[in-house]
């Protein structure tokens, strides 16, 4: 079998890849494999993530403490709007042409908000709050001490509350609760019905060999049922089979992949569905990371739409895992996944990463009452009876060697890994993960695929499905545009 395009895993990332390759080049056939029966079953299930549509609003993570001037650098919290707006861009003109059927399956409106609760950081949020109210993105943002006011914005934060307790909080309206394994299902429905092109759910990639004469790759597939194999011959492969990803990249045997390692970190939610707790909190509420918590575990008290159901979720709450994958992963993903290339760098995490490795064996082995007095922090009135433990996804943080650096050092965000020759790519690492998936997919397409935007007719396509594809938003003199096609997004996908 031979095809342009093969995509390994149907999450957000290779599905938004498949649908626009598509639509810049209805001739090129595309065939995505995925080993579980369903779409969307890792990463990017409603369960797996926060859904919070990464967009710097609420969460602190994206900026640092106040400088010693008092003030806080917001240039990440604005780049990481902007990546996100790339990615409502795309869901627009997805629902616009039918790929997306009911919008309100996938994304639906939900102020985003920041809390803090220590009297070292309340200057901290305000000044944090003070630069991003500068940028035209962050325009409607409000900030407040009052405690009612904060009441009215998310009462349960504020009912029981120690009166002498300092707090704080930011509200901006305009965020979103983003259910990807949705939006990945759709994507992934919608490739299957094009021409030349196929979803094939329940088929394992085992092996990934270069082509002897010419570009390309020879990948094996497995018939997870039957056990018969059948080879496919590809111009372009992209990997992006989350926790998977690493060990398939090191499959392909490209020199690029030498030197990394994968980081396992688990996950647990701690969830209500009590109707009259639920319907008192409709917002995403982010705090601030404790200690040696991983980017990934910032807690936050979130409203969840799935599946038409609404319920609370907080968490999450990081755990100590060996396996790269939540459905089918194994203990030994980890130890099998060393090579002589990354051997160093693997056995010095736990030197470098001591708070780290502590942090996450804290956590695993936490009673529900120690995790009840974390959710007392937003939550003060909580019950315990009303919450239940249940697992969430596992996020693969990438271990390399930067130039200068100390081998071991494990490194947070998204990264992605291309042959020299440009045939084969690969997606390692997590947050913001599937929030930004369209920025990251459409600069896969420009680094690996440049030919698809050569003529004026794709660059055209492309303005059709990211009109910013091509402009910095960012810029003072971008705010009326930004304005513009915001506006329209957002009404293409019901959310105003």
């Amino acid at each position: 079998m031979k095809t342009d395009i093969l995509l390994i895993g149907s999450g957000i990332m290779s599905s938004t890849l498949g649908v626009m390759i598509r639509e810049l080049n209805p001739a090129l056939s595309v065939q995505l494999f995925e080993v579980t029966e369903k779409p969307a079953q890792e990463a990017s299930n409603g369960w797996n993530n926060a859904g919070t549509g990464h967009a710097g609003i609420c969460e602190l993570s994206y900026t640092p403490n106040q400088e010693e001037d008092g003030t806080v650098d917001v240039s990440k919290a604005i780049s990481v709007f902007e990546d996100f707006e790339h990615s409502l861009q795309f869901w627009a003109h997805a629902a616009r042409r039918g790929i997306i059927k009911d919008t309100r399956e996938c994304l639906n409106p939900l102020p985003h908000i920041s809390l803090v609760h220590t009297k070292e950081q309340v200057p901290y949020l305000k000044a944090r709050y003070e630069g991003l109210k500068k940028h035209h993105f962050f325009e409607p943002m409000r900030f407040s001490t009052d405690r009612d006011e904060i009441a009215d914005w998310a009462p349960l934060l504020m009912e029981g509350r120690d009166e002498e307790q300092p707090v704080a909080a930011t509200h901006m309206d305009g965020g979103t609760d983003v259910n990807f394994g949705e939006i990945s299902r759709c994507f992934c429905q919608w490739i299957d019905e094009q021409e030349n092109c196929s979803t094939q759910f329940g088929q394992r990639v085992v092996d990934l060999n270069k082509e002897i004469v010419g570009k390309g790759w020879i990948v094996t597939v497995r018939n997870e049922e039957t056990g018969q194999k059948q080879k496919i011959h590809a111009d372009f492969v992209f990997v992006g089979a989350g926790g998977g990803s690493l060990p398939l990249l090191q499959k392909s045997g490209i020199p690029e992949v030498s030197g990394y390692g994968g980081f396992p970190i688990g996950g647990q939610w701690m969830i209500t569905r009590n109707p009259e707790v639920v319907a008192k909190h409709t917002a995403k509420v982010y705090g601030q990371a404790l200690g040696a918590a991983p980017t990934m575990a910032v807690p936050h008290l979130d409203t969840r739409m799935i599946d038409g159901k609404q319920s609370l979720l907080f968490g999450p709450f990081a755990a100590w895992t060996g396996k790269f994958l939540h459905n089918g992963g194994s203990h030994f993903d980890l130890p099998l996944s060393v090579r002589p290339g990354n051997i160093l760098s693997l056995m010095r995490v736990g030197m470098h990463n001591l708070d780290l490795v502590k942090y996450l064996v804290e956590q695993g082995l936490q009673s529900k009452e120690s995790r009840m007095r974390e959710l007392r922090n937003f939550y003060p009135e909580a019950i315990a009876e009303d919450w239940e433990v249940i697992d969430a996804g596992i996020r693969v943080q990438a271990i390399k060697q930067e130039p200068g650096e100390e081998p071991g050092i494990v490194h947070y965000g998204t990264e992605v890994i291309t042959s020299a020759d440009r045939t084969i790519s690969a997606l390692l690492g997590a947050s913001p993960g599937a929030s930004v998936s369209t920025q990251v997919m459409l600069e896969c397409i420009e680094r690996c695929l440049p030919q698809l935007l050569e003529s004026d007719e794709a660059k055209e396509r492309m303005s059709d499905m990211i009109p910013n594809w091509n402009n910095d938003l960012k810029v003072d003199t971008a705010r009326n545009r930004y304005l513009e096609i915001h506006e329209k997004a957002m009404a293409d996908l019901n959310l105003i």
